[in-house]
């Protein structure tokens, strides 16, 4: 975990010093989207404690997948319309090829 940590930082030096303020409603309005996908994860902890058919978890799988990739796009798609517009109006266009490899990371 350490090393993966490591090289989270050295991809982008900067990433831990930078941090983003968001308001109460969108902070509990995602806190409460991770917390549901805390829970499917959960739940598929147990169906796999309980045997359940292999088709049943990979149908949990594939829905834990959707709902972490929407997760993904609802916080890029912030980051887009404040710190990337935020920079850019600063005149760092730097943070267009940073975002861009936010993108590919994301897919």
């Amino acid at each position: 975990m350490m090393e993966q940590n490591m090289k989270a930082m050295t991809a982008c030096p900067d990433c831990h010093l930078k941090n983003t303020p968001r308001d109460e409603k969108e902070l509990k309005r995602l806190q409460n989207r991770l917390s549901r996908i805390v829970g499917q994860l959960n739940g598929v902890s147990r169906m796999l404690e309980e045997n359940r058919y292999c088709g049943d978890v990979l149908i949990q799988i594939a829905a834990i997948e959707s709902a972490l990739q929407s997760f993904g796009h609802e916080v890029l798609k912030s980051h887009m319309e404040t710190c990337v517009v935020e920079e850019i109006q600063k005149g760092n266009t730097e943070v267009i090829a940073e975002t861009a490899e936010l993108i590919k990371k994301l897919k």
